[in-house]
Protein backbone atom coordinates (compact mmCIF):
# COMPACT_ATOMS: atom_id res chain seq x y z
CA UNK A 1 0.00 0.00 0.00
CA UNK A 2 2.87 2.51 1.04
CA UNK A 3 4.38 1.31 -2.28
CA UNK A 4 1.15 2.24 -4.56
CA UNK A 5 0.75 5.25 -2.89
CA UNK A 6 4.20 6.59 -2.95
CA UNK A 7 4.20 5.71 -7.12
CA UNK A 8 0.15 7.73 -7.18
CA UNK A 9 1.80 10.95 -5.58
CA UNK A 10 5.23 10.63 -8.26
CA UNK A 11 2.63 10.64 -10.73
CA UNK A 12 0.67 13.23 -9.51
CA UNK A 13 4.06 15.70 -9.17
CA UNK A 14 4.99 14.64 -12.84
CA UNK A 15 1.44 15.51 -14.14
CA UNK A 16 1.36 18.81 -12.13
CA UNK A 17 4.99 20.01 -13.57
CA UNK A 18 4.24 18.33 -17.28
CA UNK A 19 0.95 21.25 -16.41
CA UNK A 20 2.84 23.85 -15.40
CA UNK A 21 5.28 23.79 -18.48
CA UNK A 22 2.69 23.68 -20.75
CA UNK A 23 0.89 26.51 -19.27
CA UNK A 24 4.18 28.78 -19.35
CA UNK A 25 4.64 28.18 -22.76
CA UNK A 26 1.14 28.70 -23.48
CA UNK A 27 1.37 32.14 -21.97
CA UNK A 28 4.60 33.09 -23.72
CA UNK A 29 3.01 32.38 -26.87
CA UNK A 30 0.07 34.59 -25.86
CA UNK A 31 2.27 37.33 -25.00
CA UNK A 32 4.22 36.92 -28.27
CA UNK A 33 1.45 36.96 -30.52
CA UNK A 34 -1.01 40.13 -28.86
CA UNK A 35 2.01 42.21 -28.32
CA UNK A 36 1.70 45.34 -30.65
CA UNK A 37 3.85 46.83 -32.92
CA UNK A 38 3.71 48.55 -36.14
CA UNK A 39 3.27 45.16 -38.04
CA UNK A 40 0.93 43.80 -35.70
CA UNK A 41 -1.01 46.80 -34.21
CA UNK A 42 -3.98 44.32 -33.29
CA UNK A 43 -7.15 46.46 -33.23
CA UNK A 44 -5.40 49.02 -32.41
CA UNK A 45 -5.10 52.40 -35.00
CA UNK A 46 -2.11 54.31 -33.57
CA UNK A 47 -1.47 58.00 -35.53
CA UNK A 48 1.89 56.52 -35.60
CA UNK A 49 4.18 54.04 -33.96
CA UNK A 50 7.45 53.42 -34.75
CA UNK A 51 10.04 51.03 -36.19
CA UNK A 52 10.88 48.83 -33.14
CA UNK A 53 8.35 49.57 -30.96
CA UNK A 54 6.51 47.20 -28.88
CA UNK A 55 3.23 47.29 -26.69
CA UNK A 56 3.64 44.18 -24.14
CA UNK A 57 0.81 42.33 -23.80
CA UNK A 58 -2.01 42.88 -21.86
CA UNK A 59 -1.96 46.27 -22.69
CA UNK A 60 -3.53 48.59 -20.48
CA UNK A 61 -6.42 50.58 -21.26
CA UNK A 62 -5.92 52.33 -24.36
CA UNK A 63 -7.89 54.52 -26.53
CA UNK A 64 -7.89 58.10 -28.60
CA UNK A 65 -4.93 56.11 -30.65
CA UNK A 66 -5.86 58.64 -33.69
CA UNK A 67 -4.27 61.05 -31.68
CA UNK A 68 -1.08 58.77 -30.12
CA UNK A 69 2.22 58.83 -31.31
CA UNK A 70 4.55 56.87 -30.61
CA UNK A 71 8.39 56.87 -31.96
CA UNK A 72 11.21 54.17 -32.83
CA UNK A 73 12.30 51.65 -30.47
CA UNK A 74 9.60 52.47 -27.72
CA UNK A 75 9.24 49.77 -25.02
CA UNK A 76 5.78 49.36 -23.46
CA UNK A 77 5.55 47.58 -20.31
CA UNK A 78 2.54 45.18 -19.33
CA UNK A 79 -0.98 46.78 -18.22
CA UNK A 80 0.25 50.41 -19.44
CA UNK A 81 -2.47 52.62 -19.86
CA UNK A 82 -2.53 54.99 -23.10
CA UNK A 83 -5.34 57.36 -23.32
CA UNK A 84 -5.70 61.05 -25.44
CA UNK A 85 -9.14 62.75 -24.26
CA UNK A 86 -11.24 62.30 -22.08
CA UNK A 87 -13.21 59.27 -23.34
CA UNK A 88 -13.04 56.89 -26.20
CA UNK A 89 -14.53 58.25 -29.49
CA UNK A 90 -14.21 62.05 -29.50
CA UNK A 91 -12.58 64.11 -32.32
CA UNK A 92 -9.51 66.02 -30.70
CA UNK A 93 -8.96 67.99 -33.68
CA UNK A 94 -5.82 67.67 -36.78
CA UNK A 95 -2.86 67.71 -34.19
CA UNK A 96 -1.74 64.51 -32.12
CA UNK A 97 -2.51 64.93 -27.98
CA UNK A 98 0.05 62.13 -26.51
CA UNK A 99 3.55 62.10 -28.28
CA UNK A 100 6.00 59.90 -27.38
CA UNK A 101 9.91 60.30 -28.52
CA UNK A 102 12.12 57.44 -30.13
CA UNK A 103 13.62 55.14 -27.18
CA UNK A 104 10.86 55.61 -24.27
CA UNK A 105 10.35 53.49 -22.07
CA UNK A 106 7.07 53.00 -20.18
CA UNK A 107 7.35 50.20 -17.20
CA UNK A 108 4.67 48.15 -15.76
CA UNK A 109 1.25 49.14 -14.85
CA UNK A 110 1.91 53.50 -15.43
CA UNK A 111 -0.35 55.61 -16.71
CA UNK A 112 -0.32 58.76 -19.46
CA UNK A 113 -3.84 60.54 -19.40
CA UNK A 114 -3.89 63.40 -22.12
CA UNK A 115 -6.86 64.79 -22.09
CA UNK A 116 -4.38 67.96 -23.50
CA UNK A 117 -1.19 67.69 -24.94
CA UNK A 118 1.57 65.58 -23.14
CA UNK A 119 4.84 65.14 -24.55
CA UNK A 120 7.51 62.78 -23.45
CA UNK A 121 10.99 63.40 -24.49
CA UNK A 122 13.42 60.77 -26.69
CA UNK A 123 15.44 58.35 -24.27
CA UNK A 124 13.23 59.64 -21.13
CA UNK A 125 12.80 55.88 -19.09
CA UNK A 126 10.11 55.65 -17.03
CA UNK A 127 10.05 52.61 -13.55
CA UNK A 128 7.12 50.57 -13.13
CA UNK A 129 3.48 52.40 -12.00
CA UNK A 130 4.54 55.97 -13.02
CA UNK A 131 1.51 58.71 -13.38
CA UNK A 132 1.40 61.15 -15.77
CA UNK A 133 -1.91 63.13 -16.02
CA UNK A 134 -2.64 66.43 -17.53
CA UNK A 135 -6.27 66.42 -16.29
CA UNK A 136 -6.87 66.81 -12.42
CA UNK A 137 -9.94 67.17 -10.14
CA UNK A 138 -11.08 70.95 -9.46
CA UNK A 139 -12.81 71.50 -5.66
CA UNK A 140 -13.91 75.16 -6.39
CA UNK A 141 -17.24 74.17 -5.10
CA UNK A 142 -17.69 72.95 -1.90
CA UNK A 143 -20.97 71.68 -2.26
CA UNK A 144 -20.52 69.33 -5.06
CA UNK A 145 -18.63 65.82 -5.17
CA UNK A 146 -15.48 66.67 -6.02
CA UNK A 147 -15.59 64.07 -8.74
CA UNK A 148 -18.73 65.57 -10.00
CA UNK A 149 -16.67 69.31 -10.80
CA UNK A 150 -15.59 69.64 -14.40
CA UNK A 151 -11.21 68.94 -14.16
CA UNK A 152 -8.66 71.34 -14.87
CA UNK A 153 -6.18 70.31 -17.97
CA UNK A 154 -2.96 71.96 -18.61
CA UNK A 155 -0.25 70.61 -20.86
CA UNK A 156 3.04 68.66 -19.45
CA UNK A 157 6.21 68.31 -21.04
CA UNK A 158 8.73 65.78 -20.19
CA UNK A 159 12.25 66.84 -21.77
CA UNK A 160 14.47 64.11 -23.16
CA UNK A 161 16.65 61.64 -21.53
CA UNK A 162 14.58 61.81 -17.95
CA UNK A 163 14.39 58.91 -15.65
CA UNK A 164 11.26 58.54 -13.56
CA UNK A 165 11.62 56.26 -10.42
CA UNK A 166 9.00 53.83 -9.65
CA UNK A 167 5.73 55.19 -8.68
CA UNK A 168 6.29 59.08 -9.66
CA UNK A 169 3.63 61.57 -10.27
CA UNK A 170 3.44 64.06 -12.97
CA UNK A 171 0.82 66.44 -12.58
CA UNK A 172 -0.95 69.02 -15.35
CA UNK A 173 1.15 71.96 -16.40
CA UNK A 174 4.56 70.01 -15.06
CA UNK A 175 7.24 71.38 -17.28
CA UNK A 176 10.71 68.51 -16.90
CA UNK A 177 14.06 69.93 -18.27
CA UNK A 178 16.36 67.55 -19.85
CA UNK A 179 18.50 64.47 -17.94
CA UNK A 180 16.35 65.18 -14.99
CA UNK A 181 15.73 62.47 -12.41
CA UNK A 182 12.38 61.83 -10.42
CA UNK A 183 12.93 60.16 -7.75
CA UNK A 184 10.88 57.27 -6.96
CA UNK A 185 7.08 58.68 -5.58
CA UNK A 186 8.08 61.96 -6.09
CA UNK A 187 4.81 64.09 -7.19
CA UNK A 188 5.97 66.78 -9.69
CA UNK A 189 4.26 70.25 -10.92
CA UNK A 190 5.47 73.46 -12.30
CA UNK A 191 9.12 73.46 -14.35
CA UNK A 192 12.28 71.53 -13.38
CA UNK A 193 15.25 72.69 -15.09
CA UNK A 194 17.92 70.70 -16.84
CA UNK A 195 20.28 68.33 -14.91
CA UNK A 196 18.41 68.12 -11.67
CA UNK A 197 17.38 65.78 -9.35
CA UNK A 198 14.00 66.44 -7.63
CA UNK A 199 12.40 64.82 -4.66
CA UNK A 200 9.66 64.70 -2.36
CA UNK A 201 6.12 65.55 -2.23
CA UNK A 202 5.62 68.39 -3.64
CA UNK A 203 8.81 67.52 -5.42
CA UNK A 204 11.33 70.01 -4.62
CA UNK A 205 14.95 70.25 -6.20
CA UNK A 206 17.20 68.22 -4.02
CA UNK A 207 20.69 68.53 -6.57
CA UNK A 208 21.56 70.54 -9.82
CA UNK A 209 24.64 70.00 -12.14
CA UNK A 210 26.72 73.39 -12.24
CA UNK A 211 28.93 73.46 -15.23
CA UNK A 212 32.34 74.86 -13.35
CA UNK A 213 31.70 73.17 -10.08
CA UNK A 214 29.65 69.57 -11.41
CA UNK A 215 26.54 68.30 -9.12
CA UNK A 216 26.02 70.24 -5.62
CA UNK A 217 25.45 68.65 -3.48
CA UNK A 218 28.73 66.27 -4.82
CA UNK A 219 27.92 62.69 -5.37
CA UNK A 220 28.36 60.48 -2.65
CA UNK A 221 29.04 57.24 -5.01
CA UNK A 222 31.74 57.26 -7.94
CA UNK A 223 30.38 57.47 -11.44
CA UNK A 224 29.87 53.86 -12.61
CA UNK A 225 32.89 52.27 -15.31
CA UNK A 226 31.05 51.82 -18.74
CA UNK A 227 30.91 49.06 -20.57
CA UNK A 228 33.86 48.77 -22.95
CA UNK A 229 33.46 49.29 -26.68
CA UNK A 230 32.57 45.97 -28.96
CA UNK A 231 31.32 43.91 -26.17
CA UNK A 232 29.00 41.35 -26.87
CA UNK A 233 26.08 39.86 -24.92
CA UNK A 234 28.27 36.58 -25.10
CA UNK A 235 31.28 38.13 -23.36
CA UNK A 236 29.28 39.21 -20.95
CA UNK A 237 27.63 35.60 -20.52
CA UNK A 238 30.88 34.10 -20.16
CA UNK A 239 32.05 36.72 -17.11
CA UNK A 240 29.16 36.05 -15.34
CA UNK A 241 30.08 32.40 -15.14
CA UNK A 242 33.67 33.14 -13.86
CA UNK A 243 34.10 32.09 -10.32
CA UNK A 244 36.12 34.37 -7.89
CA UNK A 245 39.63 33.48 -7.29
CA UNK A 246 40.34 31.63 -4.36
CA UNK A 247 42.77 33.33 -2.38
Amino acid sequence: MPENSNTFSSLTAWRRRVLARAVHRGWRWVQERGAVTAQTPGPLRFRRIGTGTRLAFPQGTVFGEPWIELGDHCIIGEQVTLTAGMMPDLDLGPDPILTLGDGVVLGRGSHVIADTTVTIGSDTYCGPYVYITSTNHSYDDPHTPVGKQWPRAEPVEIGPGCWLGTGAVILPGARIGRNVVVAAGAVVRGEVPDHAVVAGAPAKVVRRWDAEEGWQPPLRTPAPVPLPDGITPEALRALAALEPDEG
